[in-house]
């Protein structure tokens, strides 16, 4: 599956962006999409994960409360509705997929996309 991201940008502290992030082809329905973030100096980091037959979904700490994954299974994609950013918010944020359970580890991973920038301004 070929993943695409687009969404990001810069934005003021306690705004909200929304990620989106395209497949080539229709995951399978034992699929998990989800969303990780790198920032300058940083490993990367989960965000959130959602399956893409049932939509239940899982989050980081971080993320809980102001970040919101979904998916359009008619149009093949996901989404993270991020509210209330903060600058610690500021990274790359790429969109992966994975066959089987939900994970939360990088290696669990099969493919990425190609990161999208996300900057919060103080």
């Amino acid at each position: 599956v070929l993943l695409v991201e687009s969404g990001g940008g810069l934005v003021q502290v306690g705004g909200s962006l929304r990620l989106s992030c395209a497949a080539s082809g229709r995951p399978s329905t034992n699929y998990d999409m989800g969303w990780f973030r790198q920032a300058p100096g940083k490993d990367r980091e989960f965000v959130a994960v959602i399956k893409w037959s049932t939509g239940t979904t899982y989050y980081a700490d971080s993320a809980k409360g102001r970040f919101t994954i979904s998916r359009d299974i008619a149009a093949n994609s996901v989404y993270l509705q991020m509210n209330s950013l903060k600058p610690e918010d500021t990274a790359v944020y790429y969109c992966a997929g994975k066959p089987g359970a939900i994970a939360t580890t990088i290696k669990s991973y099969d493919s990425w996309g190609q990161g999208t920038q996300v900057t919060v301004s103080a």
